[in-house]
C-alpha cells in the first residue's frame, strides 16, 4: 500500500530544510567557495561572538556534528584564513576557535546568498504570509523545545 506523507508536518519541515540546504550549498560553493557546512561553522562562531573562544567540542555540540567532522571543517577553514585556532589557556589539549577578521566578508556573502534564496523561495507569499510563516515556525520550535528534557531529565 502506497502512503502519502507530503502533508505531514515532520515530512514537510525536513523536506523543505533538505531542499533549501542543497540550494544554499550549491550557491555558496559557486559564489564564495564555501560549503553550507563551512558557512554553518562561521555562522555559529559569529553568533557566539568574540568575547570568548569556542572549543571545537562546543562547536560540534552547537552544530550537532561529530568532533571529527568539525575538526575537518576547521582544518579547511583555518587553511583558507577564515578562522584561527589556538590551544586553550586552561587545557592545552583543547583547541579554541575564533573567527578571523577576513571571515566577515564571507559571512556577509553567505547572508546575502541566504537572503536571495529566501526571497526566491518565498516569492509566491504575500508579506503577511511571510510574517505568519515565520511566526508559526517559531511557535512550532518553542513547542518542540518545551518537550526537550531540562537538566533534571524532566520535560519543560
Amino acid at each position: 500500500m502506497k502512503r502519502d506523507f507530503s502533508q505531514r508536518f515532520g515530512f514537510l519541515v525536513n523536506d523543505v530544510a533538505k531542499q533549501y540546504g542543497e540550494q544554499f550549498d550549491r550557491l555558496a560553493r559557486e559564489r564564495i567557495g564555501l560549503s553550507r557546512a563551512q558557512c554553518r561553522v562561521l555562522g555559529a562562531l559569529a553568533m557566539h561572538g568574540d568575547e570568548a573562544a569556542l572549543s571545537q567540542v562546543e562547536l560540534a555540540q552547537r552544530l550537532d556534528l561529530s568532533a571529527m567532522a568539525v575538526g575537518g571543517l576547521c582544518d579547511r577553514l583555518e587553511a583558507a584564513g577564515w578562522i584561527r585556532r589556538q590551544p586553550g589557556e586552561a587545557d592545552r589539549r583543547v583547541r579554541e576557535v575564533r573567527l578571523a577578521a577576513s571571515a566577515e566578508k564571507a559571512l556577509d556573502a553567505a547572508l546575502g546568498i541566504g537572503d536571495g534564496l529566501q526571497a526566491r523561495v518565498l516569492s509566491r507569499f504575500s508579506a503577511a504570509e511571510k510574517t505568519q510563516l515565520l511566526t508559526l515556525l517559531t511557535k512550532a520550535r518553542e513547542g518542540l523545545m518545551a518537550l526537550a528534557p531540562d537538566a533534571r531529565g524532566a520535560a519543560r
